[in-house]
């Protein structure tokens, strides 16, 4: 009975937040700048995500050469810094990934 209240609360507050959005959409207008800085927030948000998981795959800050997850985000950054393609990025993050961790272990 609790986890049926719980979902159905969790469903209710989830429903109401995106209603409001969606009522208030075209009636809000957001200054210029504003605009420009939620243009920021999906790499931002991607960044915070992926950055514990390369940087500390064990839970604690690991810089080794030991690390694939390391250089495997390097690799990766580097070929979307250089290609700017997405699918590029994770095939390359993917194959060197799988490369290092073969040659390390």
């Amino acid at each position: 009975m609790n986890e049926t209240m719980m979902i159905a609360g969790m469903a209710l507050v989830t429903f109401s937040v995106r209603y409001v959005m969606f009522a208030m959409a075209g009636r809000i207008r957001f200054p210029l700048w504003f605009k420009q800085a939620l243009g920021y927030v999906p790499p931002v948000v991607l960044s915070a995500i992926i950055a514990p998981l390369i940087l500390m795959p064990e839970g604690d800050l690991d810089l080794s050469l030991a690390n694939p997850y390391f250089w495997a985000g390097l690799v990766a950054a580097g070929v979307g810094f250089w290609r700017q393609h997405l699918l590029t990025t994770i095939v390359v993050g993917l194959v060197s990934f799988i490369l290092i961790k073969w040659m390390v272990s």
